[in-house]
């Protein structure tokens, strides 16, 4: 496994879709988490690229520890925002085992997640398999309303 960082162009992308959700913009799947930060308890927005599986909805950290995904495990609650709709949820750390299937459906689900994921190294072709073999690697969440 590689030790996969964060492309440069991330951080600036990332203000771009925050601006463009504050201004009713949309952006494709992507929706604006917001959650306290783990030691300032300060909001932190992040676009991520939920997806539904069985009617709930999911969302899978872009690489090994990142940030968001460290907060939302830790806050346990935040909103999603897709333009002016704001919705409050719950937040579910799936264990690495139901994590494998969720991964799965990732790869078919989410071809920006897919593409984001070769670029940083973590799969060489974007299989299924290649997502399922990240579980306990990655971070899977579900998000309940609240």
């Amino acid at each position: 496994m590689t030790s996969a960082q964060p492309p440069r162009w991330l951080k600036p992308m990332n203000k771009l879709v925050r601006a463009f959700h504050r201004l009713g913009i949309p952006t494709g799947p992507a929706m604006v988490l917001t959650v306290p930060g783990r030691k300032t308890g300060q909001p932190r927005p992040t676009p991520i690229t939920p997806f539904d599986m069985d009617g709930r909805l999911f969302a899978v950290g872009g690489y090994p520890g990142s940030d968001w995904a460290r907060n939302a495990a830790a806050a346990g609650s935040g909103t999603l925002t897709r333009r002016n709709r704001v919705q409050h949820v719950r937040i579910v750390t799936v264990p690495p085992e139901a994590a494998r299937r969720v991964l799965r459906e990732f790869a078919l689900k989410v071809p920006v997640g897919v593409r984001f994921a070769k670029s940083a190294g973590l799969v060489r072709h974007g299989t299924p398999e290649e997502f399922e073999a990240l579980a306990g690697t990655l971070s899977v969440f579900r998000f309940d309303p609240d």
